[in-house]
This record gives C-alpha cells, sequence and structure tokens, in this order.
C-alpha cells in the first residue's frame, strides 16, 4: 500500500493522546512518531501538528463515523457559526447568564439577519451540544452582575495581585495587549481627523497584538489583524508566508475567536518549552478565558478600568512602539516630499507590517523592563537601568520630522504617539451588526 501524506481524524485524535502522555515531547520529535507510527509519506509540518494539539477537544466530541473520515465535516453555516460564538463570547466577558434557549434564540435572530431562508437550521438541542463542543463552550452558569473596578479597588487588591505574581519567576510573568494603528496618519490635526473619519473605508487601520515577559528576556511575534485575508499588496502570498503572524475580518479587530487562538497558541508554545506562565490581560470584550483547556498558561485578569495605571503594555511599551513606528514614516515622508510626489503619507499595509516589525523588534530589554517595574506590581526590582533618554532622543528625532515636513496645523508628537481612536478600536465592544459584518471574513 501507498503510504498517505494526509491524517484521519482518528489519528489525530491519537496523537493529541501521544503529546498526553508524553507531555515533555517535542512537536519535531510528535511529528516524526506520527510518520512511524501511521506510515506516512512524509513527517508532518509543526504547523500541522500545533493545529492539530489545538483541535483536541473537537476530535474527542467525535463519533465513530467522523473519526475514520480524513476531513472535519464542514459547518453548514460558517457565518452563522462565527457570528454567534463571538457574541457568546462577549458575553461572557460581560458576565451576562446564558440560558440553552437564549442562545438558540439569538441564533435564530442571527439567521434571518444573514437571510439564510429555506437554509436556516432547527436550532435542536443536538445543535446546540455540537455547537457548544466545537467552541469548547461548556453549560452555562450564571455569574451575578459584574461591578466595575477603580483606583480604590486597586489599592485594596494590589496585595492580592503582588502575592499571585510572587509564585512565578519575572521570566514566566507576561502582559499582552491591542492597539490600533492608523498606519498612514499624517501628523498634520486637519489631514489627520480626515483620515481617521475615513479609515473605516479606506482600510489604513490595523490592529497589533504585543506580548512581552517582566524580564525582558521574551518578545513574542506580534499578532497583526487586517482588513484582507490577502491584500493586493501581498501579491497573493498569505501572511504566514510572507513572515507575519496575521489574520484578518471585516472590520480589522480583534475578536473573541481571534483572541482564543492566540492564548492556545501561547499555551503550546509554554507546552513545547516546558514552562508554567503567568499572563496578565485587561478585560476587554474579547478576552474570554472560561473553557479554554490552557495547561502551562495561567491567566490573570485586571479589574475594570485599572489598565493604564497598572498594565505594563499601557505604561510605556505601546508607546514605544509607536515612538519607532512614527520614525520609520515621518523619515519616508521626508524623502518622499523631497521627491515632489503627490501623497508623501501613502504607504501600503506590507510595507506598514515591516516597518511595525522592525519598530518591535527595536524596543530595547530595558525599556520593557523599565515599564514592567513603574507598575508598581513588583516588590523586586525588574530592571534599574532607567531608559526615558532615548524615549525622549525619539521623541525628539519625531519633532525634527515634523518641523521638516509641509504641515499647516501640526500635531504634537504627543498627539501622533496616541491618538485616542486608535485605543477605541482596539477595545470596544462589536454590535450585532458589526458582528455580522465580521462573519464574511474567514478568519475570525
Amino acid at each position: 500500500m501507498k503510504p498517505s501524506s494526509s491524517l484521519s481524524n482518528d489519528q489525530k485524535l491519537k496523537i493529541c493522546h501521544h503529546k498526553a502522555a508524553n507531555p515533555s515531547i517535542k512537536q519535531s520529535a510528535l511529528a516524526n512518531w506520527a510518520m512511524q507510527e501511521f506510515k506516512l509519506s512524509k513527517v508532518p509540518t509543526q504547523g500541522t501538528i500545533s493545529n492539530i494539539l489545538a483541535k483536541r477537544q473537537q476530535y474527542e466530541s467525535m463519533d465513530s463515523t467522523e473519526l475514520t473520515s480524513k476531513r472535519q465535516r464542514a459547518v453548514k453555516h460558517p457565518e452563522l457559526d462565527n457570528v454567534l460564538a463571538n457574541w457568546v463570547l462577549q458575553c461572557q466577558a460581560r458576565r451576562v447568564a446564558l440560558s440553552g434557549d437564549l442562545i438558540k434564540e439569538k441564533a435564530r435572530q442571527f439567521a434571518r439577519q444573514l437571510e439564510l431562508g429555506e437554509r436556516t437550521p432547527e436550532f435542536s438541542n443536538g445543535w446546540l451540544a455540537k455547537f457548544n463542543i466545537r467552541h469548547g463552550f461548556k453549560a452555562q452558569k450564571s455569574y451575578g452582575e459584574s461591578g466595575s473596578a477603580d483606583l480604590d479597588a486597586i489599592d485594596r487588591n494590589m496585595p492580592t495581585i503582588k502575592e499571585k505574581l510572587q509564585s512565578y519567576s519575572l521570566q514566566d510573568i507576561y502582559n499582552m495587549d491591542e492597539t490600533g494603528l492608523f498606519y498612514r496618519m499624517a501628523p498634520d490635526r486637519t489631514i489627520a481627523r480626515r483620515q481617521i473619519e475615513g479609515s473605516k473605508k479606506d482600510k489604513t487601520r490595523l490592529t497589533f497584538v504585543f506580548a512581552a515577559n517582566a524580564d525582558e528576556s521574551h518578545k513574542m511575534e506580534p499578532l497583526i489583524i487586517g482588513h484582507a485575508q490577502r491584500p493586493r499588496t501581498f501579491n497573493r502570498k498569505s501572511g504566514e508566508q510572507l513572515g507575519f503572524y496575521y489574520r484578518s475580518n471585516a472590520k480589522a479587530w480583534m475578536t473573541g475567536l481571534i483572541f482564543r487562538e492566540w492564548l492556545q497558541k501561547m499555551d503550546q508554545q509554554m507546552q513545547d518549552a516546558n514552562r508554567k506562565v503567568l499572563l496578565l490581560l485587561d478585560n476587554a470584550p474579547s478576552h474570554v478565558v472560561r473553557d479554554l483547556p490552557l495547561t502551562n498558561v495561567q491567566v490573570f485578569l485586571f479589574p475594570a478600568n485599572t489598565t493604564s495605571k497598572i498594565q505594563p503594555m499601557d505604561a510605556g511599551i505601546i508607546a514605544a512602539f509607536k515612538r519607532r513606528y512614527r520614525r520609520f514614516q515621518l523619515q519616508d515622508a521626508i524623502d518622499r516630499d523631497e521627491q515632489q510626489k503627490a501623497d508623501i503619507y501613502k504607504v501600503d499595509q506590507l510595507i506598514a507590517m515591516k516597518w511595525a516589525k522592525a519598530a518591535w523588534n527595536d524596543i530595547s530589554s530595558k525599556t520593557i523592563a523599565n515599564c514592567f517595574k513603574h507598575t508598581g506590581l513588583f516588590e523586586r526590582e525588574t530592571q534599574k537601568n532607567e531608559v526615558g533618554s532615548e524615549e525622549q532622543d525619539i521623541e525628539n528625532e519625531l519633532e525634527d520630522a515634523i518641523n521638516q515636513l509641509p504641515i499647516s496645523r501640526p500635531m504634537s508628537v504627543h498627539e501622533l504617539i496616541n491618538p485616542e481612536e486608535e485605543q477605541q478600536v482596539a477595545h470596544e465592544e462589536i454590535s450585532d451588526e458589526d458582528l455580522i459584518k465580521l462573519s464574511s471574513s474567514q478568519d475570525q
């Protein structure tokens, strides 16, 4: 019999069980084991193994017919499935009590909005059970009302937070946060206002997801979320082929499903490294960790309305990224102005992504450690070196660049680095109407 290069669902489940029985095994060794065990014609790629391990719950929920298949049964209505899953995740973030009947009723509402017509499912209990299994949702329970925290709550809870952090080494404490970026925004108040208002139409906004640890030894690869799966500037290639961790949806927003994929990927990386880590997160609507089968990442959610004071990413790391991105952008604008080009701020998405990646890589370990230290969360010193002068030097460069450009109403450097709208698009709750629009995209 000729060796096969594809795996059945049953074989994928066995790979998951082999990993569970041998937690320290590397993905490369697991791939070699699978090739020998199932007599495959070639070794599965690392990406294939990673995807299989992330879908363990799906394989465990399959019946015997599905397990013998080499393809997962396609969801009949993927748009409905995605929009409903994101809605459930947002409800969980708000700690809204959901019953099975409420989920089914919301599904009927979305089905009407999607104009499924005669294709509308029956929304039986069996349908609900499969939907919950597919997305790892367990039986819905009431968690009561959520309360918003304030600075007094920080003071009250700080001892508990610090005690939690003391259980981990600085190397194993991470923070993650998202930010929007209007990557063509001009440093001119009049032009920028028009650009921001029109960004939803011209799609010149990206969302970036950054994560790093407290001892400055690990900056994770940034996740970039754009509007199109393969923009024209990608030249028919995928983001992965171009060297980026890239996802897309119609709004270029972080959603619950994309967040869960990101978090499961981080958990798998920590499994492979045999590390147990703590991840500090704000309570954005998309940050829903309930029911996720995490083994190596423990999540700690900051109280509401506190992250600007105690979240390291908000304490200067994201600002450091934006200083460096704007330095690339303004230097390019100066060059284009000298060449007498018409639109000196015009840059395509791929170039903007390359600048952004370089800007993130350029942030020094001292800057990251200093931002963790200034949150006041750590009794231990993360880094004694102050790096304010490094950031001030970049701000001076930006101010000089703004003065060289033909601008009628120049922004201050602070306005250029911290436009309020960039944060709003990264963290706002998604309306039902926008969830419907997002459902038309493959990466939800």
